[in-house]
């Protein structure tokens, strides 16, 4: 059932309003877990029903033996546990992302505890591209590592591993990528599609895989200190790498990230300190907005060493200063990513209003490590899947892709294998290497793809609300309940809510392209912001908004704020129904609703009393009473 203001030239992206919910909702603070009614109902429409549900969710059970969901678990441990007895050298082989570099330093600072000599090496982004190659084994073994250690790497790093078997290095493969039909040599492997049917081990990123392995590790030597540092990494990781926040990912993060402000780490206590965030408490959105772009940046401009070297010292004036590197590498950043999305509009621009339904874009100048961040942008910005492609040299091109949920990058790379040089990823990301005199056919296929995609779609991604919200709701009783269904990130999102009828007292034009609203509703005012929006979008009078709810702070100062998702033009008078291909307008009508079809037949229903009403009929009035707001 779609609801929609009573039509309007100004609509954009339609809006799906949820369904309405089968069971009355409880009052505030009477459902399980005492949540509030719009908590409860989004995660019912998520699916959890129930006390039982709703608490698995705030309180997760305790992961399982992990030697019993990993089968070469006890065999990297007893391989790791010699490496430590006789401080054996240790090659760590991760990636240059936050996940791999986090994966990294974890276990460096594990093993180094432990009495083993580990060495961090990692591939240049530059130069190498992802991932282990034979040149780095060949390195590492004439340098007598006998042991390597592969961390969000090394699943598809066959001729390396190859390699390293000729040259009888033993390797341990800690990898979350897709497993390939047949996999390179290896004395043990760590990943989650080895973990039996609905294992809670399935969602780990690199960073928990290494988690896993070092853990196990400290436990079977009984070293404490080493797991604490490893659980503080594991967090930081895991959130800026995205990965699902279920599981025993969010058991472990609800775990870890309360302890995150009294971390030993001098590193971590460093970024803290440079990112300005010393007097607030630590959460996922801490880490994901501050913390995670000053590691990632460093792995996309600088050496992701120094990321490891930052959070291994145990020197707090060394630290200090590795810090202050990420950070102005992370300035850099933000300035290169605002001059290539610049420029790739202007492309944009210059090719006339038709746009492709796949957008590539190249220019052999763009910098590699940034290309990801920006197709991501204009991903968000187009809703169509973006290719942004830079110099690799002779003659080829490397790209960054970027899609909107489901379009699955990896599956439209493997239909253009053909044409690639390389490539990988996963279905919301990718990449790959391609020759200059080949763009041009790789463009026509990847567009008929995104074509056929879309049109399977409708061509339009609609706004979905997962709660009505009235603005007088909006207090700080209400966030503090919202804050118990932290931490939110893929496979369990920030709540999308909607607000209806709200009028807007105060709009502004903000520098970077920000917008400003004041919105007042039954006489409650509260503020939103639109991060990067479009200046073409004129805000009427009166709107109707879908937004998360955050905590703006600035200089000290707390207050809750709407980040605008959309919004569209509202109606005091009442919202069309489109229901089984038959339209209904609908209106308040005192404490119920009123119903008109297009024949003028009217239909006045209370909410409090449907036990004489047709099941069609009371599916209607639910439907209308969710689209006017009076109900989550």
């Amino acid at each position: 059932m779609l609801g929609s203001p009573l039509p309007s030239p100004a609509d954009q992206r339609p809006w799906r309003l949820p369904a309405p919910l089968q069971a009355p909702a409880a009052e505030a603070g009477a459902g399980p877990a005492n949540l509030p009614t719009e908590l409860l109902a989004v995660l019912s429409r998520r699916g959890l029903v129930g006390e039982a549900a709703v608490q698995a969710l705030l309180d997760p059970p305790p992961a399982p033996a992990a030697l019993e969901h990993f089968p070469d678990l006890a065999r990297a441990v007893e391989r790791l546990a010699l490496a430590c007895a006789s401080a054996e050298p240790v090659a760590i082989c991760g990636d240059y992302d936050a996940d791999g570099m986090t994966s990294t330093a974890l276990l460096v600072g594990v093993l180094a505890r432990l009495g083993a000599a580990p060495k961090p090496a990692i591939p240049s982004r530059q130069e190498d591209g992802y991932g282990l190659n034979a040149g780095m084994v060949e390195m590492l073994a004439a340098e007598g590592i006998g042991l390597l250690i592969t961390v969000d790497n090394g699943v598809a790093a066959r001729e390396a591993l190859d390699r390293a078997q000729a040259l009888g290095v033993d390797v341990i493969l800690t990898d979350h990528h897709s497993l390939p039909p047949e996999l390179p040599p290896h004395l043990a492997l760590l990943h989650p599609a080895v973990t039996p049917e609905g294992s809670p081990y399935r969602g780990l990123a690199g960073v928990g895989l290494a988690f896993v392995l070092a853990r196990a590790l400290c436990r079977s030597l009984g070293r404490a200190d080493g797991e604490a540092m490893a659980r503080d990494l594991f967090c930081i990781g895991t959130i800026a790498d995205m990965a699902p926040l279920l599981g025993v990912n969010r058991r472990w993060l609800l775990d870890g990230l309360p302890r995150l402000a009294e971390s030993r780490l001098e590193g971590l206590k460093a970024l803290v300190r440079i990112a300005g965030v010393e007097e607030k408490r630590i959460d996922a959105g801490t880490v994901g907005f501050q913390l995670a772009p000053r590691i990632n940046a460093v792995g996309r401009l600088g050496d992701p060493l120094l990321v490891v070297e930052l959070l291994t010292t145990e020197n707090a004036d060394q630290a200090l200063e590795l810090a202050r590197r990420c950070d102005a590498l992370n300035r850099q950043r933000r300035d290169l990513c605002a001059a290539i999305e610049a420029e790739a509009l202007a492309l944009l621009e210059a090719d006339g209003p038709q746009r492709p339904d796949f957008l590539l874009l190249a220019q052999s100048h763009w910098h590699h490590g940034v290309i990801g961040i920006v197709a991501a942008r204009l991903m968000e910005r187009f809703e169509r899947p973006v290719a942004l492609l830079a110099s690799e040299g002779g003659g080829r091109l490397r790209a960054s892709v970027r899609a909107p949920r489901g379009f699955a990058v990896d599956q439209a790379l493997n239909h253009c294998a053909d044409l690639l040089e390389r490539h990988g990823g996963h279905p919301a990301a990718g990449g790959f290497t391609v020759r200059a005199e080949r763009v041009g056919e790789l463009h026509s296929r990847l567009d008929g793809l995104a074509s056929a995609w879309l049109e399977s779609n409708g061509g339009l991604f609609p706004v979905e609300p997962e709660a009505q919200l009235r603005l007088e709701r909006i207090d700080r009783p209400f966030w503090q309940q919202l804050q118990r269904l932290e931490p939110f990130g893929i496979g369990h999102p920030a709540p999308l809510f909607w607000s209806s009828g709200c009028r807007v007292l105060m709009q502004r034009r903000l520098r970077g392209g920000h917008l400003q609203l004041e919105l007042e509703q039954q006489g409650v005012r509260r503020r939103a912001i639109g991060w990067r929006w479009s200046d073409q979008e004129t805000v009427p009078d009166l709107v109707d908004v879908a937004y998360h709810l955050k905590m703006d702070r600035w200089q000290g100062e707390e207050r809750l704020q709407m980040e605008l998702v959309a919004l569209r033009p509202g109606r005091v008078d009442g919202v069309v129904l489109r229901h089984r291909q038959r339209h209904y307008h609908c209106c308040r009508h005192g404490e119920g609703v009123l119903i008109r079809n297009d024949a003028g037949m009217e239909y006045k229903a209370s909410l409090n009393d449907d036990t004489s009403q047709h099941p069609y009929l009371r599916r209607l009035v639910q439907g209308a009473a969710l689209a006017l707001g009076l109900t989550a």
